[in-house]
């Protein structure tokens, strides 16, 4: 095992193994050493008798935890032991008895932020909907109260966000337990609701009226971000973080770095979608610019529902934007590979259909389907 001088920059510097993993001593805090895996994973501990038996006390993980910190707990844990103490045990026992905010803020920092691009919605979704739950430890809150508030949830807000709670929920006790937690899993058992499938977008009769709605908004990155999400029919988190430099106005294209299902996705603009485009002014890095720590607009809620109230129209959502324009090109002649291709559905069975479609038809079946929507308008109204 290497010596050397535990600093951030020399833990940085640390290469992962091909094989197996590899151990470093700290030559400033006696005991203190360092593990790296080759997956890149480097974790602090202390080796240890205790209770006549040789242990591995684990710290935490670098750099999340700092190398000041570590040296730290490397003295609590020695101190532990010249006590009489099992910090392994001790740890043990307090993880039995964490608190369900810390479990879930583990699982965010540990799991969501690095594999979920949806961990904002996540945090949102348990921060609001179990709040009264947040303080208690996780191994006391039983199956019948979370099956209570999952059915509430779904009496209150719907069976789609009870059942995305009820998973989320599920998920972050299941990684509490691979991480070494010792309780059960108190989800288990609880059957999600079933769930339809829904076919709602704008139809003929609501098109006028939405538009007019739209309008007379005075929110103007709202009202455009609804135009732009039903002219090119992308999804809701990709719209709001629409950027600048990922839109080609001479090609008439919009390329999606990364799409929900991980792949890019180019996006052909029609006439009316540039037009708006080019009237928003072009400061900064986002075409929807906001306040929040994204940088970018976020979800227009109350904008949606005073459209929403003054066009009279009920039981529409923003991704059924994306809905409403796939439904007119269907009835404007699309093929499914068409539609499947211009929204960025990924299907296992029409994956080749789509690779062999160019964007110039696609274009077409868009501006078709743009033209379809707009021609609902009365003429004194097209303005």
């Amino acid at each position: 095992m290497e010596t050397i001088t535990f600093t951030k920059s020399a833990l940085d510097k640390i290469s992962a193994p091909k094989k197996g993993r590899i151990s470093y001593k700290d030559n400033k805090e006696q005991g203190l050493a360092l593990y790296v895996t080759q997956s890149g994973v480097k974790t602090f501990y202390v080796r240890k008798r205790v209770q006549g038996k040789d242990e591995r006390i684990i710290l935490g993980r670098f750099p999340e935890m700092s190398v000041e910190q570590a040296r730290k707990k490397a003295l609590e844990a020695k101190a532990a032991i010249a006590l009489g103490k099992d910090p392994t045990e001790e740890k043990r026992r307090l993880r039995h008895d964490i608190a369900f905010r810390d479990m879930f803020e583990e699982f965010l920092s540990r799991y969501a932020k690095h594999r979920k691009k949806t961990w904002p919605e996540d945090k949102r979704m348990i921060n609001h909907l179990a709040s009264h739950l947040l303080h208690r430890k996780a191994s006391q809150i039983p199956r019948q109260e979370w099956q209570a508030l999952h059915e509430k949830i779904g009496h209150n807000n719907g069976y789609y966000q009870a059942n995305r709670f009820l998973a989320c929920v599920r998920v972050i006790y299941n990684k509490a337990i691979e991480w070494g937690w010792e309780g059960t899993n108190p989800t288990l058992g609880i059957k999600k609701f079933k769930e339809k499938s829904r076919d709602r977008f704008l139809r003929k009769e609501e098109l006028p009226r939405f538009f007019e709605a739209l309008a007379q908004e005075e929110n103007n990155s709202a009202r455009d971000y609804m135009l732009i999400s039903l002219l090119t029919g992308a999804r809701k988190s990709n719209v709001l973080a629409m950027r600048w430099a990922d839109i080609h106005f001479e090609a008439e294209e919009w390329r999606i770095p990364e799409t929900k299902n991980g792949d890019p996705h180019t996006v052909p603009l029609s006439g009316p979608a540039l037009e708006i485009l080019k009237e928003r002014p072009q400061v900064g890095e986002y075409v929807f610019p906001g306040h929040g720590a994204s940088g970018h607009l976020a979800d227009p809620k109350k904008a949606w529902q005073r459209i929403l109230k003054h066009a009279g129209i009920e039981d529409l959502r923003l991704h059924d934007l994306r809905r409403t324009l796939g439904s007119w090109m269907a009835m404007s002649g699309a093929t499914t590979a068409m539609i499947g291709k211009t929204l960025a559905h990924k299907s296992l069975h029409t994956t080749q259909i789509y690779e062999r479609l160019d964007l110039d038809p696609v274009r077409l079946s868009i501006e078709r389907a743009t033209a379809a929507m707009f021609n609902t308008l009365k003429p004194e109204d097209k303005k």
